[in-house]
């Protein structure tokens, strides 16, 4: 009965021409805002979404690392206890250290990452390859796969560069004259292969070599690496292959999966997130204002009808329930029409590339979008919690109104 009066305040013609102005105006306002709510989290989606995968190309699964200090031990018999259990696909043993690569007379600073011929099956780098091939030599003809970012640095294109580089490293556990601290120093000559493009701040900083060579630069044991790398089978929960990984190796490992190798990223990406949802709200409590505005006058229009409602027995409840219904009417048609002309839009988004990236230095070169249910539900639950709040006082005015009987 609520909707039904408010249904029929809505389509009847007022005395007074501004109140459907405003009313439209304010349907307009919250399809507005609910179309922009949609689209811009839409959009977040698509970058977050396109981020994550770039990160995932890099990061493993889990990985597993010493809880202090740089290295950890794994013999044959750890190794093969950890590829039994359940859920794990593969894995790389890896060394990592920082080391800087010459070529000529220019220095750059590089994470070297040595890799065993299981790297490929754990991480998708190879697959992003932009020059030369992904080959990392071995111990006595080492070979480099470069960061693009590393690559322009050094001056060098990977698959047609005939010189070698040279990479110097650390040795750990060296004691040496501090007089001649080179002493402490490895250096060899190593070429390059080929150059992976994946995101700005991985490009910048690894390259890639293999796992014997690396060893030997940094002076580790037969059983020693800096860490072991782990994909997992699909449908596979990472919190139970964490869990047991974890009760078999003990608490001087560290095992973090894919989100808490980069936890201050998605941390960051989500507070992003949530500002965007605070501003957009914002923006529609400010658009709410013509809703009062509407009802108001619509309540000074109906007075009438509220006293003879009033007189046939209507009590305070009833009438501003039929204003409070108005109101949602109002927003449930702006929010409804907002959400169809957002899908339609990101839909015209992905298939035709409406809008592009300018610029020409990103990955891709249109804005990605990905329509996110969860995400339709809390601009939904937004914008009624907002009309509601909206058209509350103006419905309690009008049921607050006496009845005046005259003669």
């Amino acid at each position: 009965m609520n909707f039904l009066f408010a249904w029929r305040y809505f389509k009847a013609k007022k005395s007074t021409n501004a109140i459907n102005i405003i009313a439209w105006v304010s349907i307009i306002a919250i399809m507005g805002i609910t179309f922009a709510f949609i689209v811009v989290l839409s959009v977040f989606n698509g970058f977050e979404g396109l981020v994550k995968s770039l990160y995932s190309s890099f990061y493993p699964d889990m990985k597993i690392s010493a809880r202090s200090g740089k290295t950890i031990v794994l013999t044959e018999q750890q190794l093969q206890q950890l590829a039994a259990i359940k859920g794990i696909r593969a894995y790389t043993l890896v060394a990592e250290e920082k080391t800087l690569l010459i070529n000529g007379d220019v220095q750059v600073p590089v994470n070297l990452k040595g890799v065993d011929t299981s790297y490929e099956s754990v991480t998708d780098v190879a697959d992003k390859l932009i020059r030369g091939n992904f080959q990392t030599g071995n111990i006595d003809e080492p070979s480099l796969v470069l960061g693009n970012g590393v690559e322009n640095a050094l001056g060098v294109e990977s698959d047609k560069f005939l010189y070698p580089l040279t990479v110097y490293a650390f040795k750990r556990g060296m004691n040496y004259n501090v007089a001649d601290p080179s002493q402490a120093l490895a250096a060899a000559s190593i070429t390059t292969s080929g150059t992976f493009l994946i995101q700005q701040d991985i490009d910048n900083k690894y390259a890639i070599t293999n796992l014997d060579f690396m060893k030997l630069m940094m002076g580790l044991g037969p059983n020693e690496y800096s860490a072991l790398e782990l994909s997992l089978q699909s449908g596979i929960t990472a919190a139970d292959v964490q869990k047991e990984i974890q009760q078999r190796l003990g608490l001087n490992y560290k095992v973090e999966t894919k989100y808490e190798q980069n936890q201050s990223l998605y941390s960051v990406m989500n507070l992003e997130k949530w500002v965007i949802y605070g501003i957009l709200t914002l923006m529609l409590v400010v658009a709410a204002f013509t809703m009062i505005g509407s009802l108001t006058m619509l309540v000074l229009e109906k007075q009438k009808d509220i006293q003879v409602l009033k007189s046939m027995g209507a009590n305070n409840s009833l009438i501003q329930k039929i204003f409070l219904s108005e109101g949602m009417l109002l927003a449930g048609i702006g929010s409804a029409a907002g959400v169809v002309l957002a899908i339609i839009f990101c839909w015209a988004q992905v298939n035709f590339k409406l809008i592009a990236i300018q610029g020409g230095t990103f990955l891709i070169d249109y804005y990605p979008v990905e329509l996110v249910a969860t995400d339709f539900l809390l601009v939904l639950i937004t914008v009624s919690l907002v009309a509601f709040l909206a058209s509350w006082f103006p419905s309690r005015r009008a049921a607050l109104q006496p009845i005046e009987l005259r003669s």
